[in-house]
């Protein structure tokens, strides 16, 4: 016959259970607060991680058709990580969209108050972030990329290079132009936001 377990008075008295890795220390109650203020701060970042990227990530997808062009095709893959054409492609539209989105955080961080001053701000946002997609990143790729021992325009670098540089930088700038000016419309409209 199995005798039964004798009652336990006191709960510290129960045998320590292994805990190698701490995992009982972690379901501490008290250290839930701190664990809540660490998946916050997580969120919160992650948040920020999308706004930044996201921009850049919608303007790739709506120019992508400019991929169908064997040169522009040959640009990316010659940039970092050589050889690969997407992850390069992203990169730079990620990167061309920082100006956008330094020109919003400036035009909310430094205008007292919504409405015409945003509008204001977004509007100069819009053309002054085009010049980076229209004239900077052509130049970079026709005049400074071959300096640095990329050649990728099996054409020669002509003036149809050149069009199709701008053109695509032009592209670029008004799908990252059109929510800018649509924000500034809303703005300017007597009653604002």
């Amino acid at each position: 016959m199995v005798s039964p377990l004798p009652a336990v008075a006191d709960p510290n008295a129960l045998p320590a259970v292994p805990d190698p890795i701490g995992l009982l220390a972690a379901a501490d109650p008290s250290a839930l607060p701190a664990v809540s203020t660490l998946a916050d701060s997580v969120v919160t970042w992650l948040w920020t991680l999308l706004l930044f990227l996201f921009p850049g990530l919608v303007a790739a997808g709506l120019c992508v058709p400019f991929l169908a062009v064997t040169r522009l095709r040959a640009l990316f893959r010659s940039l970092p990580p050589a050889g690969r054409v997407l992850p390069s492609y992203v990169a730079v539209s990620v990167g061309l969209s920082a100006p956008y989105i330094a020109g919003v955080a400036l035009t909310v961080g430094l205008v007292e108050s919504a409405g015409p001053g945003w509008s204001e701000g977004f509007i100069a946002t819009a053309a002054l972030g085009a010049v980076g997609p229209v004239l900077v990143a052509p130049a970079v790729a026709v005049l400074g990329l071959p300096r640095l021992g990329l050649d990728w325009d099996p054409t020669g670098y002509g003036y149809s290079t050149w069009l199709l540089l701008v053109g695509a930088g032009a592209a670029y700038a008004v799908v990252a132009a059109v929510p800018l000016v649509a924000l500034a419309v809303g703005m300017a409209l007597p009653g604002g936001y």
